[in-house]
Parts: C-alpha cells; structure tokens; sequence
C-alpha cells in the first residue's frame, strides 16, 4: 500500500515561474527577496527607507523558481539581495556576491538529512547528508524564531551599510524585529514544554531547524518535496510511527498531500497541515507561526 503511495507524490506548483511584488522607487535601496519568509523579513527590517520586492510568487513552490527576464533585471538593479543558498538552484546560480547576503551565514546550521533533530544547538548529531542543490545543510533555518532574530539583526547591519543615511533606522527596526521574534520563541518553549508526544512525522523534512530548538523529533517521508520517497523509505516511517504512537502526520498546502494521507491511514493517524511559511500565508510570518504552534500543542497533547 506504501510503496504504491510514492508513486503518487508530486508537489502542487506550478511551472516555477514567479511575479515580483514591487520594484524601487524615489531613489529608495532596492531589496529583492528570494521568497516569502525572507521578503517579510526585509519588509520588517528595511521599513519606509527601502523598496522591498520578491522573486517567488505567492502558491509556487520556492525550490521550483524559474527566473525569467523581469526578474534577472531586478536581481541586477538590487543594492541587497536576501536569499539562502541552497533553496533556489536558479537564484544561487544569479546573485553577484558583492550584493548578497546569505541568511545561513548568520547562524549555526544542521546537517541535512533524517537523523538532524532532536538537539539542542549546542550539539548536533548524526553525519550530515547531501541536500537538494549541492548543500550539505539543512536551508529551512527561519522555522526557528531564535535563529531568524539574529538575521533580523545581521540584516539591519547589511541595510545599515548599504545605506548609510538611514542606518540607525534599519538597526531599530532590526532590534524591534528580533525582539517580536524572541517573544515567539518564548510561545513556543512554554507551549512546547509538556506534551504527550514529541514526534513529528511529516511528508517533507522542512521542520529540522522547529524540532531542533523545542526538543522535538522529525521523521520526514522525504528530504526534497520534489521527490518520490522510496518503499524503504516508506516502510521505516510507518514502524517509527507506529513505535512511537503517531497520532497526527503532517502535509503541506504546497506538496501534495496524497501519500501522507496513505502513511497516516496505514498506522491510523490523522492528518494535519503544518505550514513551512515556503510561500506567503493568509496572514503573515508571526500569525502563521502561532498557528502553526496551535497545530502542533493539538496534535502532540501538549498540556496547558
């Protein structure tokens, strides 16, 4: 029933393609985000003193991005560019160095691959895997509040350097930003401090960097949305699954859900949406982010 369920998995974007959300204007630095979490990031940091736009379009999945003429011309015209290798093969191959700013060199990152949760940062276990793209790291860093404060704060140091008129502007903003993220942090630690189960089980491994931080532990289906999990692959997470008694595996609006709600039938689990924040949500970063703390106190049986 598993190994007929891979054949099924194929994510729910489109060709790749993207729109931009705005280029500069009134002589304002031009900022171009490689997608959502990034782009809302810039927006909170760079504030009214600069032109914020995207190159992934809201409902395309990032890893998919096609860059056409439009965007080449942006990606040309940016004074900053905000991007993280590894997610986008086509912007890693097109940002001039001189103007990127990588979030990953901000932090301390993880091994990509399904031994890279469950520690504190501290201490990583487990060999890291090659990753989608050539990385051998885990790029999904801004699900954890903490580490994405400290690129709030390195990236109001890179628009204060690009910008020198306005810098003591883009460092408040910053610090105002890490501080709105350190308060989500402390949801998460209080709301993830006791609950019945600690697994997470979940079609695409983009929960490492959440797992890490609040003591949790990720099983993914599979390491790239993009790919087809293996019957092996398939059978080893339904016997941790069931070993663990796995009420809940979580899919994704952007990857179709189809074998996951396979996996979770064949061990009699639910299923349950946990948003990436890949791609722009209904509200934005900080309502998506307590939702999906919602999402995850239900399904683990966490205590109030």
């Amino acid at each position: 029933m598993l190994a007929g369920a891979a054949l099924l998995t194929s994510t729910a974007c489109g060709a790749g393609s993207a729109e931009t959300g705005g280029g500069a204007g009134g002589g304002k630095p031009a900022v171009v985000a490689a997608f959502y979490p990034l782009q809302w990031l810039s927006e909170q940091v760079g504030g009214p003193d600069a032109a914020v736009s995207v190159l992934t379009a809201p409902g395309v999945e990032p890893h998919d991005l096609e860059l056409g003429a439009h965007q080449m011309a942006e990606l040309g015209d940016a004074s900053l560019i905000v991007y993280i290798k590894g997610v986008q093969p086509a912007v890693d191959e097109a940002v001039d160095a001189d103007k990127a700013f990588d979030a990953a060199t901000a932090v301390k990152t993880l091994p990509a691959g399904h031994e890279e949760a469950g520690h504190d940062e501290a201490g990583h276990e487990g060999e890291a895997e090659e990753h989608d793209h050539e990385v051998s790291y885990d790029p999904h860093l801004w699900l954890d509040p903490a580490r994405l404060a400290t690129v709030a704060t390195r990236l109001g140091e890179r628009l204060a350097a690009a910008d020198p008129a306005h810098a003591q502007g883009y460092k408040d903003r910053a610090a105002t930003t890490a501080a709105s993220l350190g308060a989500l942090d402390k949801e998460f630690t209080q709301g993830l401090a006791s609950c019945r189960s600690r697994t997470l089980v979940t079609a695409h491994e983009a929960f490492g960097y959440l797992a890490d931080r609040y003591r949790l532990k990720q099983v993914g289906i599979t390491l790239d949305p993009d790919a087809e999990p293996s019957p092996a692959r398939l059978a080893e997470v339904a016997r941790l699954a069931k070993t663990e008694k796995v009420t809940t595996v979580f899919t994704e609006s952007l990857v179709n859900p189809k074998v996951a709600q396979v996996l979770a039938s064949e061990v009699g689990a639910r299923t349950a949406v946990l948003d990436p924040l890949e791609s722009k949500p209904s509200g934005d970063y900080l309502s998506a982010m307590r939702a999906n703390l919602t999402t995850l106190r239900t399904a683990l049986g966490c205590g109030a």
